[in-house]
């Protein structure tokens, strides 16, 4: 039986940075669909490449989730340390774009 192949290709779908399209800057989140993208293709190591905080960022909106449904014992100091944790990464990654 022959059937059309079906093919989503979510770089066709991705939003441009508006910062960087105004004023020719990268924003601190300028990576982050690429690196999504990546981690949708397998490629786990490009991903953390693309956009250093995508693990974090993950683990922080996972636990939020979880939190939601189960309520954990400490999760208000668990989120705020990962909002310190993901901040770091984002702004260190954004300085570094720059150098």
């Amino acid at each position: 039986m022959l059937l059309p192949r079906l093919e989503f290709n979510i770089n066709n779908y991705m939003l441009p940075c508006m910062n960087k399209k105004f004023f020719g800057v990268d924003c601190p989140g300028c990576g982050i669909q690429r690196s999504i993208s990546l981690i949708l293709q397998g490629d786990f190591s490009g991903a953390f490449y693309m956009y250093p905080a995508i693990y974090s960022l993950i683990l922080l909106f996972g636990f939020i989730g979880v939190n939601h449904f189960y309520k954990i014992k400490y999760a208000n100091k668990i989120i705020i340390s990962l909002l310190v944790i993901n901040f770091v990464l984002v702004f260190t990654n954004y300085i570094n774009k720059f150098i």
